[in-house]
């Protein structure tokens, strides 16, 4: 039976070769950190996290995601680091492109009047590649990934027997 509340986030979900890509740095970084890799099908860049949501919502959401405009923009993941206090390592861009940030911050803008609140502290895109790392990567960089982002999704968090899956919802073009 499907709970009447959905576990939501709004990402850029990267096209399946650059999940393998990223799913592969994931694997080669476990050897050398320890911890567990994300599956590369769940491995995505988070825009917004909206939490738990009424599913009576959903069409709402979806509506304000529909009138959000941002154009398209190129991420080079480039960098690796570790966030001690989390044990996560996760890829990174060297500098945060306009358009991504003006993404974020028009979805936050367009969603707060509906309730929703979001991190003060300046937004940081990272991938999470791998949970519980008992050290941090020997390396800081790594031949960079081109991910060339056009679109943007709202997607959900399924809990399984196995862990999440991250499902899309529903996506939006970014423009040219």
């Amino acid at each position: 039976m499907e709970s009447d509340t959905a576990r939501l986030f709004f990402a850029v979900w990267p096209a399946p070769e650059i999940q393998r890509a990223l799913g592969d740095l994931a694997q080669a970084l476990r050897r050398d950190c320890g911890g567990r890799a994300l599956p590369a099908r769940n491995i995505h860049l988070t825009l917004v996290f909206l939490g738990n949501v009424g599913r009576d919502r959903l069409s709402r959401i979806e509506e304000i995601a529909a009138a959000v405009t941002a154009p398209c923009f190129d991420l080079s993941l480039e960098r690796v680091e570790y966030w001690r206090h989390n044990r996560i390592v996760w890829a990174g861009v060297e500098r945060c492109p306009e358009a991504l940030a003006a993404l974020v911050a028009r979805l936050a803008q367009a969603l707060t009047p509906e309730g929703f609140r979001f991190d003060e502290r300046p937004y940081v895109p990272h991938i999470t590649l791998l949970r519980d790392a008992r050290r941090p990567p020997r390396v800081a960089t790594v031949p960079a990934i081109a991910w060339p982002v056009a679109m943007f999704a709202l997607v959900e968090s399924v809990p399984r027997e196995r862990g999440r899956v991250y499902e899309v919802v529903r996506e939006w073009p970014l423009t040219a």
